[in-house]
């Protein structure tokens, strides 16, 4: 039986799939036969459930701001109490600058985008999950959870809580057959750093990854229940130096890259 045969008929969730990875994942859903309802608070939404339309599923897309309890509540009610067998928790912003240079209503969207609302929606679709003893959750962290990320401070902060609570979410539910996986990329060939503000950096303007690849890779792994995965061999080394390097000197090569102007130099 292929992967869409299997498939067919079930109903994920993807948030963030308006573009790059979030986008990828949607794609890997439908053209493995799920339906889907997806989400972002981007307008260019709509435009991407036109294309995933394409693959004879059903695909329902919502423009929400999911850094409030409120659009969590609006995402899940869309999902009109079908049960949900894939949840793709993939939104997140990004944030540029040196923190107490940054505005901190920006700071605290990242905060609350990329924790709050992400914790908010895996306890209620993942307790859905659990009364069902059926699922999979594929959880967007990041290497940069591992590294101390000078110019970069909240968002990596943030990564570092999501990394840690997806092995422990994952841990509590090991005696059900619900899995949780955890995505973890490096930087990647999105609109994310132009929306951090960080295009005057090394790392903005550096080599990235390919977003249908990455989301291919930890689509496959959620699909066989593996607890994380870290796209790419420089990424699957830059992760495994991060475990042995001093914080201070991750902060510092950090800094190298983060920095605003660092692309000149």
């Amino acid at each position: 039986m292929s992967s869409r045969e299997s498939n067919k008929g079930s109903f994920a969730i993807v948030t963030g799939a308006s573009s790059g990875i979030g986008l990828e994942l949607a794609r890997c859903c439908a053209t493995s036969g799920f339906d889907l309802l997806i989400a972002a608070d981007e307008p260019e939404i709509e435009a991407a459930a036109q294309v995933l339309r394409r693959e004879n599923v059903q695909v329902k897309a919502l423009q929400v701001d999911l850094s409030t309890m409120e659009g969590v509540d609006r995402l899940y009610a869309a999902a009109d109490g079908r049960p949900v067998d894939a949840l793709l928790a993939n939104a997140g912003r990004g944030l540029g600058h040196a923190f107490l240079d940054e505005d901190f209503s920006q700071a605290r969207l990242v905060l609350d985008t990329n924790v709050t609302g992400t914790l908010y929606l895996l306890h209620k679709v993942a307790g859905q999950m659990r009364a069902r003893d059926r699922g999979r959750i594929l959880i967007t962290g990041s290497i940069a959870g591992f590294i101390p990320g000078s110019f970069q401070a909240v968002y990596n902060g943030t990564k570092a809580f999501i990394d840690s609570f997806s092995f422990a979410l994952r841990n509590e539910l090991k005696e059900s057959n619900v899995t949780v996986t955890c995505l973890m990329p490096g930087a990647t060939d999105t609109e994310f750093f132009e929306r951090a503000d960080m295009l005057d950096t090394k790392v903005g303007q550096g080599k990235k990854a390919d977003p249908a690849e990455v989301a291919k890779i930890g689509f496959e792994a959620m699909l066989d229940g593996q607890g994380d995965v870290v796209a790419g061999w420089k990424n699957k080394l830059q992760a495994g130096l991060a475990n042995i390097t001093p914080s201070s000197i991750l902060a510092e090569q950090h800094r190298k890259m983060a920095e605003p102007g660092t692309a000149d130099s």
